[in-house]
């Protein structure tokens, strides 16, 4: 059983920090180290607000520190690579926000290093561990929805502000960065029932306006091994927040309509030719769920399903949408060169 509190990192002060790490550390009794933020009156204000132990001055500074063991990175798209880098260089786990890099090559670059130094990375992809996905998965392998047929994933939120580094190419923005990852991931977890991985069959994509080679909607199609298709669909700017996945099978259907905000919706619909349900799997948030699981793997070596080999083939696949869309991969960004530093004492 994992008892010693994880010793946890924050790189910034963003705003999903809060829900993401600060709650659910506070929930379940692991600790906030350090944190520090471009601006250290942020970090001062979050630490405050969430009980961080200390201020630090640079993400440097939490990567040099000798009692933080795991990093926490919610940075923008296009940092996630090069200071997962650095925190594995300096000896420390990772869970990071996904995507965990900016394009295949840094993921695999990731996923390398994290082997090398003997690290867990961890990428972000928390709805996988709600009682919500499981169940569906459940669906599937109890039979109840018969073979698989078919599955909708779609993730559409309102347009963030202009300035926002979602919009942003050289941060490695994108819809599809931001939002269709999870439309792409929930597909590929329901390789167990579908006789393997899927393969991208086509994808559309329309760009910004504002935003040259950004992506601001993008559609992929799949095809699964055994027959089955799917659809993955993601919009940045839309008209409402739709996050909902919807299972086919031979004998019925499942739908979850907030897959990746559980905690908001936590229904399931379940429709057979017996009748249908609704299943409510409880409003306990699936952050809590991925630190748990995170924890999990640290101190007990618990198998970890999102983990770096996960990343390299959700990036894999991410890169594959951009290009059959029309679009370029995202660059690995230049706006900033972490310390190659060796393992802290």
């Amino acid at each position: 059983m994992t008892t010693e509190p994880l010793r946890i990192g924050v790189l910034g002060a963003a705003r999903i920090a809060g829900a993401a790490i600060a709650a659910p550390a506070r929930t379940t009794g692991h600790r906030l180290v350090a944190v520090a933020a471009r601006d250290r009156s942020r970090a001062t204000a979050f630490a405050a607000e969430h009980g961080v132990e200390r201020v630090l001055d640079t993400y440097a500074d939490v990567l040099a520190d000798p009692e933080v063991e795991a990093v926490y990175n919610p940075l923008a798209n296009g940092l996630h690579g090069p200071w997962n880098l650095a925190a594995i260089a300096a000896g420390k786990h990772v869970l990071s926000e996904k995507p965990s890099a900016s394009n295949l090559e840094e993921a695999v670059e990731v996923r390398d290093a994290a082997a090398k130094a003997g690290v867990v990375v961890m990428e972000a992809f928390h709805y996988l561990y709600h009682p919500v996905t499981r169940r569906l998965h459940e669906l599937l392998e109890s039979g109840e929805l018969g073979e698989l047929r078919h599955v909708e994933t779609v993730v559409n939120i309102p347009a963030p502000a202009d300035e926002d580094p979602r919009w942003s190419l050289p941060l490695a923005g994108g819809a599809v960065m931001d939002l269709g990852c999870y439309s792409l991931h929930a597909a590929a977890s329901l390789a167990p029932w579908a006789g393997g991985a899927p393969r991208l069959v086509a994808a559309r994509g329309g760009e910004r306006a504002q935003a040259p080679g950004v992506d601001e909607w993008l559609d992929a199609d799949l095809e699964y091994p055994g027959g089955a298709t799917a659809s993955a669909r993601c919009h940045m700017d839309s008209e409402a927040l739709e996050m909902s996945w919807r299972i086919v099978g031979s004998r019925g259907e499942a739908t979850a309509p907030c897959f990746v905000l559980p905690h908001t919706d936590d229904r399931v619909v379940v429709r057979t030719p017996d009748g249908e349900r609704v299943e409510e799997l409880g409003r306990r948030t699936s952050y809590t769920y991925q630190l748990e699981a995170f924890a999990a793997a640290l101190r007990d070596g618990a198998p970890l399903p999102t983990d770096a080999d996960d990343a390299v083939e959700s990036m894999r696949m991410i890169d594959a949408c951009y290009r059959a869309a029309g679009f370029e991969p995202r660059p690995r960004s230049a706006a900033v060169t972490p310390p190659a530093a060796g393992p802290s004492a």
